[in-house]
């Protein structure tokens, strides 16, 4: 086989990659939080530094620790829920635009807790990509007495 042949091939094999990581990555309408008519809205997933800024700039939001068992807590927590209680928590806001912010030890628990409040129609929801260990790694400090 010839070398232009083989470099043909590749070219198209590449070609055909690239077409593909096109045809399954997402528009600027997929970002965390926007859906569109071809997906759902999703928690605003963020690191430390914009779990900061969003309470900073959204004093009216619910800052929520969903992991069990308690492991520590931010400073400014409003709620102390079980991830896999969420759901049941009196403290829910009655209005499903209301800004949450949802945290855990590493991620996961906040991840399924915002899953749950998706369902249950909140569109406003920031979880805490790393969760506290996240914020530690950063440099913060946890509070650890209630």
């Amino acid at each position: 086989m010839s070398y232009l042949v083989r470099r043909g091939k590749i070219a198209t094999v590449v070609a055909l990659v690239a077409l593909a990581a096109a045809a399954c990555g997402g528009g600027e309408n997929e970002q965390a939080g926007v859906g569109t008519a071809e997906t759902a809205p999703r928690p605003q997933r963020v690191g430390v530094d914009g779990l900061v800024d969003f309470l900073d700039a959204t004093p009216s939001a619910v800052l929520v620790n969903v992991h069990i068992p308690y492991e520590g807590h931010i400073d400014g927590t409003d709620a102390f829920v079980p991830f896999d209680e969420i759901a049941m928590w009196e403290g829910l806001p009655a209005d499903r635009d209301a800004p949450i912010a949802l945290y855990c030890r590493s991620g996961s628990m906040s991840a399924q807790a915002a899953a749950t409040l998706l369902d249950l129609g909140y569109t406003h929801l920031v979880d805490l990509d790393g969760g506290m260990n996240a914020w530690t790694a950063a440099g913060k400090t946890l509070k650890t007495n209630r």
